[in-house]
């Protein structure tokens, strides 16, 4: 009962105790405590037995009582209440200690998850930062591509409509000079023309 209540206060003498039974159970000290429990239980089920055979005597005997039977009875009741208490208490003991070792264990194990969770979440944030700075730095990059797309836009737009005048003027300069052409060669005709008329006039006075 001392070692239960020492299980169910947390003292050091609890954390004392856990270690205590630790080694106990390690190596050959489970055989051991199955052999001693094994023994206790064995002499359970003979005292057990051994009452059962002293009150099947005194109803064979019609109710007498032997004053010996009596304190045998005693005897064996006394025994049987000790080891079956025994041995329950035991039992009582060895689950304490497992269900306080596995609480230790699952508390440890959620420490850890706990901890994993928050480096995951530290590396997260860290990750979702540089991110947004990368995506930040791209937006800059976007908008200075988009000014620039839109110069030369305006670039192209020009060079088309220096173009388009460029040959306009250059369709001007092709029928002017095509008239230029026609008026050159009507000048020469009419040279021609008046060449020959000169010509002709001086061979007459010279007749």
């Amino acid at each position: 009962m001392a070692i239960i209540l020492l299980f169910v206060f947390k003292t050091p003498l609890r954390k004392l105790l856990i270690m205590s039974l630790d080694r106990v159970k390690r190596g050959r000290g489970p055989v051991m405590v199955k052999t001693v429990a094994g023994t206790v239980f064995v002499v359970l089920m003979s005292s057990v037995y051994s009452m059962v055979k002293i009150q099947k005597r005194w109803i064979d005997d019609g109710g007498a009582v032997n004053p010996t039977d009596q304190v045998l009875l005693a005897k064996h009741l006394l025994e049987a209440t000790l080891m079956g208490s025994f041995l329950f208490l035991g039992l009582m003991i060895d689950r304490l200690h497992h269900y306080i070792r596995e609480l230790r264990v699952r508390r440890k194990t959620m420490e850890d998850v706990k901890k994993q969770n928050r480096s995951f979440e530290d590396g997260k944030f860290e990750e979702t930062k540089a991110l947004e700075a990368e995506a930040s730095t791209l937006r800059e990059k976007l908008k200075q591509l988009e000014s620039e797309l839109e110069i030369k836009t305006r670039e192209v737009n020009t060079s088309e409509a220096n173009a388009v005048a460029l040959s306009k003027q250059s369709e001007g300069f092709l029928l002017e000079y095509d008239r230029l052409l026609e008026e050159n060669q009507n000048l020469r005709s009419q040279l021609q023309s008046l060449d020959l008329r000169f010509s002709r006039s001086t061979s007459k006075k010279n007749t």
